[in-house]
């Protein structure tokens, strides 16, 4: 017998799985547009299979759809499809010898950029002298891993005029040797800008498929969504791009940012944006930088670092922050705040309390790299989301302490860092991200090492904080119910009648393979609104 609802898609599973919960007493389900209408047995295909039915049998394990909710998908995939990766350059003997395969390949007129650049490279503070005296008069700007700082070239700082002397609305700098002159390291977005903004711009369509490339490896590697916390252009015309072309492979909700020190004109014209989007992209959302980064002594702690530094807001008038998260709260967008200091964790629970909960979602803080025990009760006070990336702490610093991260901070604040167990005993809502390009894109990785709190594969390292490790169902609970809460879909990012159709089916049951063998379990296909994507022909390992 036909049923009252015929379905467009029809998925037979070896099984279906809940994070948090028992494997689902059910192998079958039935998608209508964008919507799951029904889970079971056999019983599904009589009930719901039409002549237009498309009915697939897959081997496999069907997960509510992985989303990264930290994100640059347009910057990060134009950074990685134009410029240098210094992710494995352990030196600067490395770097100089890759910089100088890449003038052999470019030429000494073209821009030579990077990033990943690991600033534990430099003994002190970071400068781009060396890349002066070996390479003269070449134009060189180099990202640092954190993606909050450059190191350019003289050649740069000649090219553009840059004095040491300039004025930001923000707490951006340029940093000067004793004699004032610039020494090539320049610390935040508003000065790195004046660098950036000159880089060549590409072609639209250049640019569109490296943010394709990108984004369809990680719809194999398992994501049905990314949260974007940016839309700085080209943003727009890439989304449009690909999404009028019927190319994007997964979900992208995006957040402007929100300048440092801006009024109300610069907010007016983010509701505005609020009304973008297409099939498969929105904007939902505006995003804050209330600090920087611990490692260029510009995040917001209340105490000072071992330097004297760390102890700023990023938004000279932190007031205009407060109103601000009002100002958007009011209208009922979700805020998400970039705050890595506990100082600056601190000041955004108290603007987001004062300004209240929002309809449309939920607000959110980031990174929250060291907080005290004062400040993990009250995510679950007011429902804020506690947005962790701890892939940078597993990644980006030593266990031993000797990075710049943990030297800075001192053993008592580096104790508390990446809270995510800690968090979670609080009851807050935890979700993990990877804050691509500066995480890995995979999520199964991502979540191995929330479990493992090391690299997943380095079996021999020490992990960082393994007190603060996570289980199976937590990790995958934070890359898939909590991002729908953030995006407003109460009750969402599950198995279930009703719930929207963004699965993940995975060859193993996840929850019950230990940390590495998540990490290469083949992702046979993804459903992102009820259009199921077969990536079998990538398994096994999807490429990762």
């Amino acid at each position: 017998m036909v049923g009252l609802v015929n379905a467009d898609l029809i998925v037979r599973a070896r099984g279906l799985r809940n994070p948090g919960g028992d494997p689902l007493a059910a192998t079958t389900l039935a998608i209508r547009g964008d919507r799951i209408v029904a889970m079971g047995g056999d019983e599904i295909l009589r009930e719901y299979a039409a002549a237009h039915t498309r009915i697939e049998k897959i081997d496999g394990v069907v997960l509510p759809g992985l989303v990264d909710i930290h994100t640059h998908p347009v910057w990060g995939s134009i950074e990685r499809g134009t410029s240098l990766d210094l992710d494995r350059i352990g030196t600067l003997g490395e770097l100089l010898a890759a910089t100088g395969e890449r003038i052999d390949q470019l030429g000494t007129r073209d821009w030579i950029t990077g990033f990943n650049l690991d600033v534990n490279l430099f003994d002190g503070q970071p400068s781009g002298q060396i890349l002066g005296e070996r390479f003269p008069g070449v134009k060189i700007s180099y990202m640092t891993a954190d993606a909050h700082a450059l190191v350019v070239s003289p050649a740069v700082i000649a090219h553009l005029g840059i004095t040491g002397r300039e004025q930001f609305a923000d707490a951006s700098r340029i940093h000067t040797d004793a004699q004032g002159a610039p020494t090539g390291y320049i610390v935040e977005l508003q000065a790195m800008d004046l660098v950036m903004a000159h880089y060549p711009d590409l072609p639209i369509e250049q640019a569109a498929d490296h943010v394709l490339a990108e984004l369809s490896q990680m719809a194999s590697c398992g994501l049905t969504g990314v949260h974007a916390l940016d839309f700085a252009e080209p943003s727009e015309a890439v989304y449009k791009y690909l999404d009028d072309r019927g190319l994007l492979p997964l979900k992208v909700r995006c957040s402007p940012l929100i300048p440092a020190d801006s009024g109300p004109e610069a907010w007016e014209r983010a509701v505005e944006q609020q009304a973008l989007g297409g099939r498969r992209w929105q904007v939902a959302g505006v995003k804050f930088m209330l600090d920087g980064t611990a490692d260029n002594g510009s995040a917001w702690f209340a105490h000072p670092d071992c330097y004297g530094q760390n102890t700023d807001s990023l938004w000279r008038n932190p007031e205009a922050y407060r109103r601000a998260i009002a100002y958007f709260s009011a209208r009922g967008i979700p805020t998400a705040t970039h705050a890595i200091g506990d100082a600056a964790v601190a000041y955004a629970l108290d603007a987001i309390e004062a300004a209240g909960p929002v309809a449309g979602g939920a607000h959110r803080i980031e990174h929250l790299e060291s907080i005290g025990d004062q400040l993990l009760p009250r995510f679950a006070q007011l429902g804020v989301i506690a947005s962790v990336q701890p892939v940078h702490g597993i990644r980006l610093t030593s266990p031993d302490g000797s990075d710049n991260w943990s030297v800075r901070l001192g053993s008592e604040r580096s104790a508390h860092g990446w809270r995510t167990r800690d968090l979670l005993r609080a009851k807050a809502p935890l979700a993990l991200g990877s804050d691509w390009p500066i995480g890995a894109a995979d999520p199964r990785i991502a979540l191995a090492d929330a479990q493992l709190r090391r690299p997943v594969e380095q079996p021999g390292a020490m992990p960082l904080h393994l007190e603060q490790a996570l289980t199976a169902a937590e990790a995958y609970h934070a890359m898939t119910s909590v991002p729908a809460l953030a995006a407003g879909q109460e009750g969402g990012g599950i198995l279930a009648p009703g719930a929207c159709a963004d699965l993940t089916i995975f060859a193993r049951d996840p929850l019950s393979l230990e940390p590495r063998a998540q990490a290469a379990n083949p992702v046979l296909a993804t459903i992102v609104d009820g259009q199921l994507e077969d990536h079998r022909c990538d398994a096994p390992g999807n490429g990762s």
